[in-house]
């Protein structure tokens, strides 16, 4: 009996350093990839077992990380796909920095990502389609920014979704209506010049004039 309780034990410590060192590497390749003049960063040591140790990353009682907090953080760079392992994530606040480069698809991996604020950087590209997948999802922030593209008309499926803000991009074709987007402000959209309006079902082709 006290050597299956040292195995239980054992086995549980070994997953939770694996799991730590996994979240680690993902949040260790961000550090990687983006300028941090104010060091806000700086205790992000990737010989820790465990990142939940460091600043603006909050963990749960597994020590599963379950929020990055690094909004008007002076940050710049790109985001990384690698932070699409971070399984257990549910709020990625990233918003107010100078971040560019594109949003990665691999984002639509996070399925318990309640929050996603990415609104005030430099972030181009498209919105991923994959980020339909993020069942979970009520806040989706992306404003001013410089996307372009449709809105994926997959995120119409998310039915937790509440907030969803992409003005001040040159996002292009008709803003969806269905789903979540029945009860999301026009202002929402506003200074997208390229946007055609609201969807007009059976009436207008998705994609018209869009790339």
């Amino acid at each position: 009996m006290v050597v299956g309780r040292f195995v239980l034990v054992a086995f549980m410590v070994f997953v939770t350093v694996v799991n730590g060192n996994s979240e680690g590497d993902a949040l260790y390749a961000l550090r990687r990839s983006v300028k941090d003049p104010d060091n806000v960063l700086q205790s992000w040591d990737p010989n820790l077992v465990s990142p939940c140790t460091w600043f603006h990353v909050t963990c749960n009682q597994d020590n599963q990380v379950t929020r990055l907090d690094l909004g008007n953080s002076n940050l710049s760079g790109h985001l990384v796909p690698d932070l699409g392992k971070l399984e257990h994530l549910q709020y990625l606040e990233l918003y107010k920095n100078n971040i560019g480069g594109t949003i990665p698809a691999e984002l639509g991996n996070l399925k318990n990502l309640i929050s996603l604020d990415l609104y005030n950087n430099n972030i181009t590209g498209k919105i991923p389609a994959t980020l339909g997948k993020l069942k979970s999802l009520v806040f989706m922030r992306l404003n001013d920014n410089r996307l372009v593209g449709r809105i994926p008309r997959e995120l119409a499926s998310i039915s937790s979704l509440k907030v969803v803000d992409v003005s001040s991009n040159n996002l292009c074709g008709p803003i969806p209506t269905t789903g979540p987007f029945e009860h999301i402000p026009l202002n929402n959209f506003e200074n997208n010049p390229r946007l055609e309006g609201p969807e007009l079902q059976g009436l207008a082709s998705y994609d018209t004039n869009c790339s």
